[in-house]
């Protein structure tokens, strides 16, 4: 059921019917803010390991915030129970929460690079999650030749091979994407998550780096949660799709069941979100 409880359409739920293990999974999602504003009043969200899945929804309608506070990234939320790959996140210290989310490899919407250090240097510290820095400043010149090796591997396959020397201030923002992609994987995640990982960029570079993202991810065989306004993007390279509207899961279901205009009807009267 939707939290407004009306039906949707929903994949299988894996720690709850024993078929697929969930990667992520939480039960009865709350948060309110400090103004009294209910944004989640009791979601139940999961997400089977392997999955891609697209979250969509108009602007402020609470998806980014969905997966920050499904992840236990947000302290005003609160649950009935947050897993990660069938792991409780919810009342568990935070050095024990932050093991577990090693696991989880992020592509922010403004890229969150190291303006003044290179693009090898940003990707190498894709892998400091795995490993324990031997020196305070991790840089090409400090690191293993061997993460170092695999931090060129993964600029090479995001096509940036030739920047490695460029500070990631000097790259364009489709540049500094790519840079972000190759940085997340070089974590070695179970689970990706991107948030909007294609907003700022032109369509065609837009759709050059969802390809090689979607691409890569599939790769590694890792899930993969990304928000959208894209509905081409949704449609195109997730299994799934998930829409939020005012602070509710109003739709889930698997791609291919609804129609463009039907996924549209997520935004209601705002045309400039379908796009």
């Amino acid at each position: 059921m939707g939290t407004n409880g009306n039906a949707v359409a929903s994949a299988p739920v894996g720690n709850s019917t024993g078929a697929i293990p969930c990667a992520l999974e939480v039960k009865n999602l709350r948060l309110t803010f400090p103004n009294g504003f209910h944004i989640f009043n009791g979601i139940d969200f999961s997400v089977n390991e392997g999955d891609k899945v697209a979250i969509i929804g108009r602007n402020g309608a609470g998806k980014s915030t969905l997966l920050r506070a499904a992840l236990g990234m947000i302290p005003q939320s609160e649950s009935d129970g947050e897993w990660l790959y069938g792991q409780q996140l919810h009342g568990i210290r935070q050095s024990a929460r932050r093991k577990l989310l090693c696991q989880v490899g992020f592509v922010h919407q403004k890229h969150n690079l190291v303006p003044r250090a290179t693009a090898l240097t940003n990707v190498i510290h894709g892998a400091m999650v795995r490993h324990r820095p031997s020196c305070r400043l991790w840089s090409h010149v400090f690191t293993a030749s061997k993460l170092r090796d695999e931090a060129m591997m993964w600029l090479e396959r995001v096509g940036l091979g030739d920047r490695a020397m460029n500070n990631a201030s000097a790259l364009s923002g489709g540049q500094s994407q790519r840079v972000a992609i190759a940085r997340a994987l070089m974590q070695d995640p179970k689970l990706v998550i991107a948030d909007e990982p294609v907003a700022s960029l032109d369509p065609v570079a837009g759709e050059e780096i969802m390809s090689l993202f979607a691409e890569l991810v599939s790769e590694q065989n890792a899930t993969l949660i990304f928000v959208s306004h894209h509905l081409s993007h949704a449609t195109s390279y997730s299994d799934r799709i998930i829409g939020v509207r005012d602070g509710r899961v109003d739709l889930d279901c698997l791609t291919g069941e609804k129609t463009l205009e039907e996924l549209g009807d997520i935004y209601g009267d705002d045309d400039d979100d379908t796009n």
